[in-house]
This record gives C-alpha cells, sequence and structure tokens, in this order.
C-alpha cells in the first residue's frame, strides 16, 4: 500500500504545479490593469508605475508567479486590495460554511441515489425501473435556481418549516444550524441523485450476473446480504468516482445556492470577488479550489485501491 501511495504522489505534485500555473496566468492575462483597479480616480502616471514596481506588476511574467508560487508555499496568498483581508484568512473563515453544505448535500444525494439504484438493478426492466430512471433523466432537466425557488416557496412560504435565508453558527445554535442548510442542501442533492443512481444501477445490473452472485444465491445466502455485500461494493468504483468528482466540484461551494440562501461559503466569496474585480481574492480562491480538486481526486485514486486490492497490487 506505501508504493501504491508513494506512486500516487508523485503523479500529484506535477498536477498541482499545473494547477497553480494555470491559476496564475488567468488571473493575470485578465483585462484590465489591477494596479489601476487598486488606485481608481487617484490614480496618476507616477502612483501607477510606483504601484506597479512595489507589486512586481512591471516583471516579467515568470518572475511573478515564482514570487507568487513562492509565497502560496508559505501560505501566503496574497491580500485584498479593497477589505485588507489576507485572502488565506478570508478562505478559512468561510470553508466551514461550504464543507458542511457539501458534505450534507452528498449524504443527502447518496441516501437518495443508492436505495433507488439497488431497487432499480433488482427490478432492472420493470414498470418501477423504467419510472425512476425517466424521473432522473426530468430530474437533470431542472436548474439549480429552479429548484431552490420551488423549495422555498414550498418549506419556508406555505409551510413554514424551514428557513429560507440566513446562516446560523454551529456554536450558537447547532439545531438552528442544520435547519438554515437543510434546503440548500436538498437543492444541491437534487442534482447529484439522478447521476449517482443511474451509474450505480448500471453497475449493478452487470454485477448481478457475475457468476459468484449465482454462487451466493445456491448458498442460500439472504438477498439483502447478496445485495449489500456481494453486489453493492464491486460495484461501487464508478460511484466512489462520481462522488469524489462532486466533492471536488462543490469544495468551492455552488455560486448560486450560496448566493439565493445568503450562505458566506466559498462561492458567495468568489462571486463577490468577481463582482469587486478583486483579482487578487479570486485568484487565491479559484488556487484552492482547484487544489483542493485534485486532492479530492487523489483520495478517490485511494479508495480504489481499499476497494479492490488487484488496483494497489497491479503494475499498471
Amino acid at each position: 500500500m506505501a508504493r501504491f501511495i508513494g506512486r500516487r504522489l508523485l503523479y500529484l505534485l506535477p498536477v498541482l504545479l499545473a494547477v497553480s500555473l494555470l491559476t496564475f496566468l488567468i488571473a493575470s492575462l485578465l483585462p484590465g490593469d489591477l494596479a489601476y483597479a487598486i488606485l481608481g480616480d487617484q490614480a496618476t502616471p507616477e502612483k501607477l508605475a510606483a504601484l506597479r514596481a512595489k507589486m512586481g506588476l512591471d516583471l516579467p511574467i515568470w518572475q511573478r508567479y515564482l514570487h507568487w508560487l513562492w509565497g502560496v508555499l508559505q501560505g501566503d496568498l496574497g491580500r485584498s486590495f479593497r477589505t485588507g483581508e489576507m485572502v488565506l484568512n478570508a478562505v478559512l473563515d468561510r470553508l466551514p460554511v461550504s464543507i458542511e453544505l457539501m458534505i450534507m448535500a452528498e449524504v443527502m444525494g447518496l441516501m437518495i441515489g443508492i436505495p433507488l439504484a439497488i431497487l432499480c438493478a433488482v427490478k432492472s426492466g420493470s414498470a418501477i425501473d423504467r419510472f425512476f430512471t425517466g424521473f432522473a433523466f426530468a430530474n437533470l432537466s431542472l436548474p439549480s435556481y429552479m429548484v431552490a425557488i420551488l423549495l422555498i416557496f414550498l418549506f419556508a412560504v406555505q409551510f413554514n418549516w424551514l428557513p429560507a435565508t440566513g446562516w446560523v453558527p454551529f456554536s450558537e445554535d447547532p439545531v438552528g444550524n442544520l435547519r438554515s442548510f437543510v434546503l440548500p442542501a436538498l437543492t444541491l442533492a437534487f442534482a447529484e441523485w439522478p447521476a449517482l443512481m443511474r451509474v450505480l444501477r448500471s453497475d449493478m445490473i452487470a454485477t448481478l450476473q457475475e457468476d459468484y452472485i449465482a454462487m451466493a444465491k445456491a448458498k442460500g445466502l439472504r438477498p439483502a446480504r447478496i445485495l449489500l455485500v456481494h453486489a453493492l461494493k464491486p460495484s461501487s468504483l464508478t460511484l466512489v468516482t462520481i462522488t469524489g468528482i462532486n466533492i471536488g466540484r462543490l469544495i468551492g461551494g455552488a455560486l448560486i445556492v450560496e448566493t439565493i440562501f445568503a450562505l458566506p461559503g466559498i462561492g458567495r466569496l468568489l462571486v463577490g470577488a468577481i463582482y469587486a474585480r478583486d483579482f487578487i481574492i479570486l485568484q487565491g480562491v479559484v488556487l484552492f479550489v482547484a487544489a483542493g480538486f485534485v486532492i479530492v481526486n487523489f483520495i478517490v485514486d485511494m479508495l480504489y485501491g481499499v476497494l479492490d486490492p488487484r488496483i494497489r497490487h497491479g503494475r499498471a
């Protein structure tokens, strides 16, 4: 297992370096002058030249990248020129909100998708299978903002069961904190469960046709044990891949969902940086989200080795 992890780490480092380079280039090549954006109405040729020299904007782009990368390795992602807040502090302050939203959304998606996938795999070709498969396709066509508005109208306006907007810290009111996350997490779960269900259903249908499943049935094992132990685990590799990709995508928070429900997460921070043209915040958040996505996929690779020992012992 140690050699397997070592090989994956050798692949991870060049990818992270490439992510940092692309993030720097994207932010550096955006139209506009960062020095002019900072000075605003007070910009004069002399002040612009002095600020560019102070921030290193007059250096070649490769020197600026190396200087910025060295700061990143030391934990310095820069400082917002509008608020004066350190980028790393801004991200870490909002990260718990995005992580809680991500976890709740993924758990809800799995709680909906896995049972439906098992049911549809067992009843493959039946009316139940066709109904839930068609419902999953229809659900994919609903945009997140529409689902959010419908859930707010139903559960917040009509029944007044859950809050429509606002966020309560967990340390102040754990129940209120969870209540404030139910609707946004459910909004994201509606977009997550169809893909999870479809992938697991297809894999389980193929697994249930394997010889060892027939052997397990011949031994008289209970159907629940066959489904949950002998069929679900080998069918979960693709499910783990999709789940890892979803988690990586949700690290930055759903931009629309966090904005609609007024959640102070990373996604809302990114939207605010775009509107304020705060390129330093934008660059730091994009780097953090992209690196998080890569690291989550690295963890998914490790889970492959746990679920299927042939992967970690193979030469390929």
